[in-house]
Parts: C-alpha cells; structure tokens; sequence
C-alpha cells in the first residue's frame, strides 16, 4: 500500500460534500499511506487514530514550513499570502513555537474569555433579529447571515479590529478561503493583496494609538524585539483565519448533523445541557478541520509500523481518525450523549489549539441563541443541493451556503435579560 501513489484532495463533490466514507475506506486499507495532493507534492496521509495522535506529538514531525521549503523548495506549495506571512505559532517547532503561543496566549486567559460570554451573545441575538426581520417563513441563509460574521465579530473584537473595517476584510478573507485548483485565481490574488495591506495599515495605527486588544500586545512586543515585524504579520493573519473561519464551519456543519439526526436535535431540546458534549460530539463527526495543518519529517519516523523518511510531508486526517472504530465504538453515528472521551478535532500536543475554549463558548452561545429561538429551523433546500466547497479542501471544510426556514420565534414578545435567551 506505502508503495503505490494515489491521489488526496481535489475530489469530486460527492467527497467533498460527505469525505466520511472515502476516509474510512482508505483507513481500511492502511492507516499511513503515501499519497499525491491535488497540488501535485507528494505527502504522507495519517488515517488512524493511534498514528494520527502519535504524529501530532512527535518532535522528529517538523512544524516549520520556512526550513522545510528552505531545504526542499518542493515540499509544499507556498499558497497565499506566501511564506513571508508563514511564521507564526502554527508553523514553528519549539523554542520559538513556545515564545510565540506564550505572547498570543495573553488574550486567551479563561477570565478573558469568559468575560466575552455577554458580548458574544449580544452578537448573536442581534445577527438573529437581522435574519427574522423577513417574518417566520422567509428563507435566509444562515451562513452568510449567521454562522460566519459570528465568530468574525468576535475575533475582531479581540484583535481590535475597528467594525467599520470588518465587513471589509470580511469580504477579503471570504475570498482568499473560497478553494481553487492550480495557481490562484486574480480575485484570491487580490483579496490576499488587500488583507496584507489593511494588517500593515493596523499595525501601524495601534503603534500610534495602542489599545487594550491583542494587536496592541503584539505590537509592543514586537517593539521589544520579543517578536520579528513577519512574526506579527504572520500571526495576525492566522489569528483571523483560526479565529473565525473553523467555528463558523462548526455552526454550519453542526446544524446540519442536526437537522439529519431529528433524534439528536430534539434530545438536545428536551435537555440543554447537554450542549457542551454536543459541541465535542459535533467537532468529531462534521470534521470543519479535517486535516491538521503543514508537517514534514525532521528524521525517519515509524507510525503504526510504517515507516516515513526523512524530509517527507505528513498530512494528520483528523477526520478521519475521529471516525476510527478502533477508538470510537459505531464512529458513523452521531451520538450527543457519547462517553467516549476526547477526539482530536483541536489537535495533540504542544500545538493544541489555543482558542479551543473561545471556538467551544461561540459555539455554545450560537446553539443556545438559535435553538430556543426557532427550535422549528428546517432546511429550504434540497439536502443534497448542500455544497461544502468554502475552504481549501483539506485544513478546512465550510458550506457554501445554509438555505434554511427559520419559523416562528419563541422569544418574540418575551422580556429580555440575562439567562433569557438560553434554551
């Protein structure tokens, strides 16, 4: 199987739309194979979840893509904005990946982000009041409308991003995060262009005027020589993406799961509590990140008995070792009330996810304000004319679109205040 070059990514709709099934045929064949990527680079694919956890752990699997692509050049596609904005904590190896999360985690304390909760609610009352605006039967998308400028509100608010700019950058980022094959379109080109220029054009204006925000941290850090002029850039720029685009994809995907699971959806109704395992459970079966982000060998490493050499990349299919049924019994069903312990959905290791209990709240909030609301949401368009084409078809996996009815509000009519919009 290691042997034989096949092909990952780049796949028809029926995959794309659903890669559940593909995965777990290929995890049947061997958990570590070596692959070719719709972008043409060779790869190794992690299908397991014993290998998957292993890779994801190991310190001779390399994080940093400017010293992979320094020593192979065609190890990995460049992509947009380029390597110069490549050098942030997702994409070094120790102890530089310690120096860089230990400045970001600064604004992702728990009394932080717990003190978010009511704005973050706020956001979403006031999205929702915005897509009823058109009576109960009016058909709105709940992408466009909802699941996206949520977690972008936030992120901006964290960042200090002023909100007359973001609908701006909004536009920039949905663009450039929209997938395309061979070399970048003009409009991705361009909205790449305009991100780089507005992040300077930030930079800049909080270096005059600082702020209580995490952009005004980095600044000052990076006044102090704690952080180079591309490791700023490079973290903003994976700031936003991290920070809005995978929760956005987890409300989209996790309302479908839903709305095809009416058991689940109504259990979920009749006890609100069970949301936070909900989340869990929902991260592990819809896969809004179904691969882990760029690593390449440091030295040969053995995973499940195969063997990679030494400067290879490693691809960690997330999604498809959180439907492993060595590690989760009946891995196809989505089941809220599940006690099978942690998936891999934020990842293992040092590169855990940072903004796991920010991307957990916003998803909480965003169930909690839309279900007791319009616990009679229904889809308003056919099931299979669903398209999850938003991302690049690996690291990211987003609907395009959520046609969806809401119905009839329950809170309409109702007294506001706090506790008033949980289900």
């Amino acid at each position: 199987m290691t042997d034989t070059l096949t092909s990952w990514g780049g796949w028809a709709p029926a995959i794309r739309d659903d890669p559940s099934g593909h995965f777990a045929q290929a995890r049947a064949r061997c958990p570590v194979q070596r692959v070719r990527l719709a972008d043409g680079h060779p790869a190794w694919v992690v299908l397991g979840y014993d290998a998957a956890r292993q890779a994801l752990g190991d310190p001779r699997i390399s994080k940093d893509m400017l010293a992979a692509l320094a020593a192979d050049g065609e190890v990995v596609a460049e992509g947009l904005p380029g390597p110069e904005f490549s050098r942030h904590m997702l994409n070094v190896d120790p102890p530089d990946h310690t120096r860089l999360r230990r400045l970001v985690s600064r604004a992702f304390v728990p009394g932080r982000i717990a003190a978010l909760e009511p704005a973050i609610r706020a956001m979403a009352s006031g999205l929702l009041d915005e897509l009823s605006a058109g009576g109960p039967d009016a058909i709105v998308d709940l992408i466009e409308g909802y699941a996206y400028p949520l977690p972008f509100g936030v992120i901006g608010e964290l960042l200090g991003i002023p909100a007359a700019d973001r609908p701006r950058l909004h536009g920039w980022f949905r663009v450039l995060l929209t997938g395309w094959a061979g070399d970048p379109p003009a409009a991705a080109v361009e909205a790449s262009d305009g991100i780089v220029a507005y992040l300077g054009e930030l930079v800049e204006a909080k270096r005059q005027s600082p702020a209580d925000d995490l952009v005004s941290v980095l600044v000052a850090a990076s006044e102090g020589d704690a952080l180079t002029t591309q490791e700023l850039m490079s973290s903003l720029f994976q700031l936003v993406v991290a920070g809005h685009d995978t929760t956005a994809s987890l409300i989209g995907n996790g309302v479908v799961a839903l709305l095809d699971h009416p058991g689940q959806l109504q259990a979920l109704l009749a006890d609100p509590s069970q949301l936070p395992a909900a989340i869990d459970e929902l991260i592990r079966f819809t896969a809004p990140v179904p691969h882990a982000t760029f690593r390449v060998t440091a030295e040969p490493v053995t995973l499940d008995g195969v063997q990679i050499p030494a400067h290879e990349q490693v691809l960690v299919c997330l999604g498809s070792a959180n439907r492993d049924p060595g590690r989760f019994p009946a891995p196809d069903v989505l089941d809220i009330g599940r006690g099978d312990g942690p998936n891999l959905g934020f990842g293992h290791g040092i590169h855990y996810c940072l903004g796991a209990p920010l991307a957990r709240l916003e998803a909480r909030v965003a169930f909690e304000e839309l279900l007791s609301r319009y616990p009679g949401l229904r889809l308003a368009a056919a099931r299979d004319a669903l398209a999850w084409a938003r991302g690049d078809g690996l690291v990211l996996r987003g609907l395009l679109s959520l046609p969806v009815v809401l119905g009839p509000d329950l809170r309409r009519g109702l007294p506001s205040g706090p506790g008033s919009s949980r289900p």
